[in-house]
């Protein structure tokens, strides 16, 4: 049973569960009128519980069930909407003011996080990314494919020569004699091609690690690339959450060599601006693939190659209070990181097994 099913089914044990449960102490509108908190049993002088924080009076309604579910996942009581456009235009201030202690107004990083990445690896798996073999085949497995198709195009040359022969049919044969030069010059070249590249692959990953799981994940990788695509849209999301401890010892690199930003931005800081930083660049690519269909897109798509780099130089600058210069440059730097984040996050998925 997959995760999908298994919480669905836990939903509707609940319903039912609630649909046998009787309604003590319930209004016939769903509301109750209960003067002691219950949750805690503290007695009631307010909207909330003074002891617990529980809201004084529970609705038991399925218009309330679907609004706690909404509440509790998008925050519709203001919290994303004033999370998504500081994230979008203002990502250092939001990171900042996250920090300093406003938890109450926007939406926790860690929050944000999960719902952004199990969004994005959802509409990778109904949308696909549109990638099979044929793009990744071997250039070699190409050529030998080639070659092949040339040889047996060279029997059937020299076998309607033989007919034409037989027939004293000369023009046929002067045809027939020009196929057969084109296409032992196309074995030729074919042959050159194949003895320089002796002992070459071209694959997506070469070498060795001489960690076996890692080496026959990166075997099954270059001869599937297209499973390996569909098992990374299909599980990595359960291990996206390490993208957070992998990035952060960078960011800390970041601020190493300079030690008031060293006394000011601890650990959790960094964690932070990490946690909203992955939370955006996975709603820009859920925004790049709902959009890629619409005709037009190709200028849209090269315009969002920059947004990242823009966006990190955005929260770098605001949430530790830099200027440009120092902004800019540590935003290059960790666009290189970047690239060396998701290497080793493959890694690690290769070495868990995801790929294999």
């Amino acid at each position: 049973m997959s995760d999908l099913e298994g919480i669905g089914e836990a939903a509707t044990g609940a319903m039912l569960a609630r649909a046998a449960e009787p309604r003590a102490g319930e209004r016939a509108d769903g509301h109750t009128s209960e003067r002691n908190c219950l949750n805690c049993g503290a007695a009631l002088a307010g909207g909330y519980c003074h002891e617990c924080g529980q809201k004084a009076h529970v609705h038991r309604t399925l218009a309330a069930f679907w609004h706690d579910l909404a509440h509790s996942v998008l925050h519709f009581d203001g919290k994303l909407w004033r999370t998504l456009p500081l994230l979008a235009w203002k990502p250092g201030e939001l990171t900042r003011r996250y920090i300093h202690g406003e938890r109450a107004s926007f939406v926790s990083p860690m929050a944000l996080f999960l719902f952004t990445v199990f969004l994005m690896f959802a509409l990778f798996s109904m949308v696909g990314l549109g990638l099979d073999n044929a793009e990744f085949r071997n250039t070699n497995a190409d050529i030998n494919a080639a070659l092949a198709k040339e040889r047996e195009d060279l029997k059937e040359h020299s076998e309607d020569r033989r007919k034409a022969v037989a027939g004293r049919d000369m023009a046929e044969v002067e045809q027939i004699d020009e196929a057969i030069r084109d296409t032992q010059s196309a074995i030729a070249a074919l042959n050159t091609y194949v003895a320089a590249s002796e002992g070459r692959t071209d694959q997506l990953v070469g070498g060795k690690t001489g960690w076996k799981r890692i080496d026959d994940g990166i075997k099954k990788l270059n001869d599937n690339p297209a499973l390996a695509l569909y098992k990374v849209q299909t599980n990595a999301y359960k291990f996206s959450w390490a993208l957070i401890p992998i990035s952060v010892p960078f960011v800390w690199l970041l601020f190493l060599h300079r030690r008031r930003y060293r006394q000011q931005f601890g650990a959790y800081d960094h964690t932070v601006f990490v946690t909203y930083s992955i939370a955006f660049m996975s709603l820009a690519l859920i925004v790049v693939t709902v959009l890629k269909p619409i005709p037009g897109f190709g200028w849209f798509g090269v315009a969002m190659i920059a947004i990242p780099p823009l966006h990190m130089y955005r929260q770098l600058r605001g949430a530790y209070d830099l200027s440009r210069w120092s902004a800019a440059w540590r935003t290059l730097a960790l666009l290189m990181l970047t690239l060396v984040t998701i290497t080793i996050f493959l890694f690690l998925l290769l070495a868990l097994g995801i790929l294999a």
